[in-house]
């Protein structure tokens, strides 16, 4: 043991099941077995996930309600010494979930903080979605009026990432009728409702038809969701000087040599020099060989 860990305890974020109560790896629950706390973001949610493993650790609740008072308490059982671990009702703590606090605090104070990694209902989502993985952008829950959340939109159009929101079961068809107002038509877009779960399902269809398709049937509005939206189409490089730029140096190799024509077009147009001499020597090669 190292004699940091010595003078304080262990903060563990430890990540639990977000359906399927298999989900959860060996060494969480080795480790939730050993801590001198287990902080539950619900301690009832949390309950039958500890006895399923056998896990009879004291419990303490840190949800958003107590977070900042729960955080202080937590901070002196780590200082003097405990091991604690953190849960939230599904998923990896802090995100979207509570904590953020108190492992900022036990950070700043010298407190080692362990992830144990595990379940995430973004991760899953995206991972089995089928739209890119390369670049992609969290945003959480979605703002809860129709007017914010289609400013929120807007603003994130043009966004070449993939987009993975959370969304609740009184809002998806809202939320996905903003969606297919606001983004191109040709968009695709997955929602995944219930992941891991026994009803589990992936939708997916450009945005235009998805709100169609979410009414097929009453049960895509209900469980919890993850909404994945295709990030935008690159925009196309300029791979040489603009038309525009082409223009100006042709008029001007009327009147001037390349060298000249070149330097002057580039300070008018703001195109590089190297390319438009570049253009200049095919013009007049072009010029040679059509005389």
């Amino acid at each position: 043991m190292q004699a940091s860990e010595r003078m304080n305890g262990v903060l563990y974020l430890v990540a639990t099941p977000i359906g399927n109560l298999g989900d959860i790896s060996f060494r969480a629950v080795e480790i939730l077995k050993t801590v001198d706390l287990i902080a539950a973001e619900d301690t009832r949610h949390s309950r039958p996930l500890l006895d399923r493993y056998g896990i009879e650790r004291p419990l303490f609740a840190l949800h958003e309600h107590n977070e900042q008072q729960a955080s202080d308490r937590l901070m002196d059982r780590l200082k003097n010494g405990q091991r604690v671990a953190l849960i939230s009702d599904a998923g990896t703590p802090l995100i979207n979930d509570p904590g953020f606090p108190l492992v900022s605090r036990a950070r700043a104070a010298g407190i080692i903080v362990t992830p144990v990694p595990g379940a995430c209902a973004l991760v899953a989502a995206l991972s089995a979605s089928g739209l890119s993985t390369a670049r992609f952008a969290f945003e959480g829950f979605a703002p809860r009026t129709g007017a914010a959340r289609r400013r929120r939109f807007e603003s994130l159009v043009a966004d070449e990432r993939t987009l993975v929101f959370y969304e609740a079961s009184h809002r998806i068809r809202d939320c996905i009728a903003d969606v297919a107002t606001v983004f191109p038509g040709d968009r695709r877009v997955v929602v995944a409702r219930e992941l891991t779960k026994l009803h589990e399902s992936f939708l997916g269809a450009p945005a235009a038809d998805m709100p169609a398709l979410m009414d097929q049937a009453p049960e895509n509005s209900k469980g919890e969701f993850v909404v994945v939206i295709e990030g935008a189409k690159p925009e196309p490089t300029q791979t040489g000087p603009s038309a525009e730029a082409v223009r100006v140096l042709k008029l001007l190799l009327e009147e001037c040599s390349v060298k000249s024509a070149t330097g002057l077009a580039a300070r008018i147009t703001g195109a590089r020099r190297e390319d438009l001499y570049r253009v200049a020597l095919e013009l007049q090669r072009a010029g040679r060989d059509g005389s």
